[in-house]
C-alpha cells in the first residue's frame, strides 16, 4: 500500500504514520517541517503547504490511499487562517485525489462539528450539523467534511470522515500542555458543578481507527461517504480525569469552581476584547471552551464498531501509563 499522510509529522499523524510502518507500508508524508527521524525510518517526506497545489499534486502522485490529517487547529483566530487551511487545503488534497485516481481518501474530522454548546449524550452520526458553530476551527472542519463525503465515489475516490473526540497520549503539543500550564499558574477552575461526562480518545486508537477505515474503505462495504464517532468507548467524568492527569504530573488538582454561565460571559468577553486589539494568540477562556469543559458530550462509537471493527484496544488506564513513561522519558533526556 502506498500511502501519503498529510500532517504526518503532527500528533495524530505521526502515530498513523508509525502504525503503518509497523504493516510494511510505503508512506510518504506531506507537512510544513522536516523529519529527519522519519526519511531514517524509510519514510519520504515532502516539506510544503497543502495551500500549495503543485506541492499536493507532487505529493499524491503515485499513491493509493491518503489519510488527510493536515489542519489549523485551535480555540481563536481569524477565520480567514482556518478557512484556507481547513476547508481550501482539503479542497487541494481532494482535486489532487481525483486527478491522479486516488483509491482511498480517509479524512481526520472532528466531533466538535457537530457541537452547539448544549449537552450530547451517546450522540450518533445521525446528529445534523449545527446552524451556528462556537469557534471558526469547528465550522471549517464541517465545512471540509462536507466537501469530503460529496466527493466520494468522483474519479472513483472513495471518501470517509472519521471524528475522533479529545485526542489525548505522549507528544501532545496542545490540550495535555494547555492543562498542565495552566494547572501550574494554579489558573485551572471546574466550570460548572463538575459532574459532566466527557468522551476520550487515546491517540494510538485514533490512528488504529484511521488504518481499520481504509481497510474497509471499498466498493460494495459501507464505509464510503459516510462519517465515523471514535472514542475510547468508556466515558469519564471530565474534571475527575482531569484531576488525575494532573497528579500524574505531581500538580495540585483542582477543587475551585466558576459557575458556567459565569464562565460563558468571560469568554465572550474575551473574544471581544481579542478581537478589538487583533490579538491572534487564544483567549485564557472561549465561548467554545466554556461550554465544552461544562457541558456533557459523549458518542456512540457502535457505527465504527460495526463497518469496520474499530475496538479501542489500549484502555485510558494502560494509555495514562504509557503517558507517565514517556514523560519520565522525556525529562531524563534534558
Amino acid at each position: 500500500m502506498k500511502t501519503l499522510v498529510t500532517g504526518g509529522g503532527g500528533f495524530l499523524g505521526r502515530y498513523i504514520v508509525e502504525q503503518l510502518l509497523a504493516q510494511q507500508a510505503q508512506v510518504r508524508i506531506l507537512a510544513r517541517g522536516h523529519y529527519p527521524d522519519l526519511v531514517q525510518q524509510g519514510v519520504e517526506c515532502i516539506q510544503g503547504s497543502i495551500l500549495d497545489p503543485r506541492t499536493v499534486d507532487r505529493a499524491c502522485h503515485d499513491i493509493d490511499t491518503v489519510f488527510h490529517c493536515a489542519a489549523k487547529v485551535g480555540v481563536w483566530g481569524p477565520f480567514k487562517d482556518f478557512y484556507e487551511t481547513n476547508v481550501i487545503g482539503t479542497q487541494n488534497i481532494l482535486h489532487s485525489c481525483q486527478a491522479f485516481h486516488i483509491r482511498r481518501f480517509i479524512y481526520s474530522s472532528s466531533s466538535s462539528v457537530t457541537y452547539e454548546g448544549k449537552d450530547q449524550i451517546m450522540a450518533d452520526e445521525t446528529l445534523p450539523y449545527p446552524k451556528t458553530f462556537l469557534s471558526p476551527y469547528s465550522q471549517t472542519k464541517a465545512h471540509a467534511e462536507q466537501l469530503v463525503l460529496s466527493a466520494n465515489g468522483k474519479n472513483n475516490v472513495l471518501t470517509c470522515a472519521l471524528r475522533p473526540h479529545l485526542i489525548w497520549g505522549p507528544r501532545d503539543t496542545y490540550i495535555i500542555p494547555r492543562l498542565l500550564t495552566q494547572a501550574q499558574k494554579r489558573k485551572l477552575r471546574i466550570i460548572g458543578d463538575g459532574k459532566n461526562l466527557t468522551d476520550i480518545t487515546y491517540v494510538e486508537n485514533a490512528a488504529r481507527a484511521h488504518l481499520l477505515a481504509a481497510e474497509a474503505l471499498k466498493s460494495g462495504s459501507p464505509v464510503p461517504g459516510n462519517t465515523y464517532f471514535i472514542t475510547q468507548g468508556k466515558p469519564v467524568v471530565l474534571w475527575e480525569w482531569v484531576n488525575e492527569l494532573l497528579k500524574l504530573f505531581d500538580l495540585p488538582i483542582v477543587t475551585k469552581h466558576l459557575s458556567a454561565n459565569m464562565a460563558y460571559a468571560l469568554g465572550v468577553g474575551f473574544e471581544k476584547m481579542y478581537a478589538l486589539l487583533h490579538l491572534h494568540t487564544d483567549p485564557p477562556l472561549t465561548r467554545l471552551i466554556a461550554k465544552q469543559l461544562s457541558t456533557t458530550h459523549t458518542y456512540s462509537i457502535q457505527k465504527a464498531k460495526d463497518h469496520f471493527g474499530y475496538d479501542p484496544i489500549i484502555s485510558t488506564a494502560e494509555g495514562m501509563q504509557r503517558l507517565l513513561i514517556y514523560d519520565s522519558k522525556e525529562r531524563q533526556s534534558t
